[in-house]
């Protein structure tokens, strides 16, 4: 079986929920060898069927036990990076923070993934996905015109906002330490990350290209060119024609022989 690009590189996991473990799974998939310490005796439901733990093995510590903890850190001393996302102090008040940790081993990354982030008002408040995307804005966009915001499953705090980010972020620490540099700390947000996913469109909204309003813009549904139809038999379709070769076979082939068809950029013209 062939190698990935990762291979060689060793990270040690702190299980968690959701985003970590997706960070996990991703460096795992290009290579590494990624150890995930689970809490030791963790029965709870769900654990069996834990899709995203896919390609690495396990070891479960208590860290209220200094043993365990001093086994955790000789793990550590071995490893390139580190991912945890518990909340701020949590790995502080264990022995095993940032500074514990990179005097052992200062060539490693050490990742940490929060909600709010480390410091400011809301770091220590409990949050999900849905709070995350809120506060930035960026669950504003999605939903009907007319209606409430939907939340678009977990995909843009937990895993576009906060795996991807964390999985980047560490890739480019290693990166540093192959060029010779040190071990640091690689601090993400999912708050942060979400905010970082909506950079275009705020630009867009300062130029006067994007509006408040749902189902009024060019990506979110409000042109007819890019939008899902249902279909005569029950099922849907996704039409996404924006260069302007595509839109004219969409017109050719959909027979939208009206003359305010042409004028595909003119928000005006716009079916409601």
């Amino acid at each position: 079986m062939a190698q990935g690009p990762l291979n060689g590189v060793k990270i040690v996991e702190f299980a968690g929920i959701g985003p970590g473990p997706f960070c996990g799974m991703l460096l795992s998939d290009l290579g590494a060898d990624v150890i995930r310490i689970d809490r030791k005796g963790d029965g709870r439901p769900g654990r069996a069927a834990d899709v995203m733990g896919r390609g690495r093995r396990s070891i479960g510590l208590n860290l209220k036990d200094p043993a365990d903890v001093e086994t955790a850190l000789k793990l550590l001393e071995k490893a390139d990076g580190l991912i945890e996302g518990f909340r701020p102090g949590v790995m502080e008040r264990n022995g095993l923070g940032p500074d514990v940790v990179l005097a052992r081993n200062p060539k490693l990354v050490y990742g940490r993934m929060t909600g709010w982030g480390q410091t400011g008002a809301l770091s220590h408040s409990a949050g999900h996905d849905l709070n995350y995307i809120a506060i930035t804005g960026a669950l504003h966009a999605m939903g009907d015109g007319d209606g409430r915001p939907r939340p678009p499953l977990n995909l843009v705090g937990d895993y576009g906002g906060g795996a991807l980010y964390l999985a980047m972020g560490l890739l480019a620490g290693l990166m540093n330490v192959k060029n010779g540099g040190e071990g640091q700390v690689v601090d993400v947000a999912m708050s942060d990350g979400a905010a970082s996913l909506a950079t275009m469109f705020y630009g867009m909204k300062a130029m006067g290209l994007w509006t408040d309003d749902r189902e009024a813009n060019l990506l979110d549904g409000g042109a007819h060119f890019y939008d899902t139809y249902e279909c005569a038999d029950g099922k849907w379709v996704s039409i996404g024609s924006i260069e302007p070769q595509f839109y004219a076979l969409l017109v050719e082939k959909a027979g939208l022989t009206d003359p305010e068809f042409q004028a595909q950029m003119d928000r005006s013209k716009w079916p409601s």
